[in-house]
């Protein structure tokens, strides 16, 4: 039996680190991230070792990033045209 077609949002592209990342409306900044290659999100705050998205439902924050300028978790973050995300950090 075939599968269903998969139907993605509008285009849409932002900046992660200065690097422009291609997305589609409707799907999360990690998500986007992660088909970009991307894997680290922020570095820990005391060992600085590499962070990503793990639990994928906001709970974690791991997956935290900058958004905008406005520290929010990247799987809970729709992207949209123009965002301006950088690497999380935690205070």
């Amino acid at each position: 039996m075939r599968e269903p077609d998969v139907r993605r949002g509008t285009p849409v592209h932002f900046t992660f680190d200065g690097n422009p990342v291609d997305a589609y409306a409707g799907e999360s900044v990690a998500a986007a991230l992660l088909a970009a290659g991307y894997r680290t999100l922020r570095e820990s705050p005391n060992e600085h070792a590499p962070r990503g998205a793990f639990c994928w439902m906001g709970l974690c924050q791991e997956c935290t990033v900058e958004v905008n300028g406005v520290r929010m978790p990247a799987c809970r973050t729709e992207c949209a045209d123009g965002l301006i995300v950088r690497k999380g950090t935690i205070a």
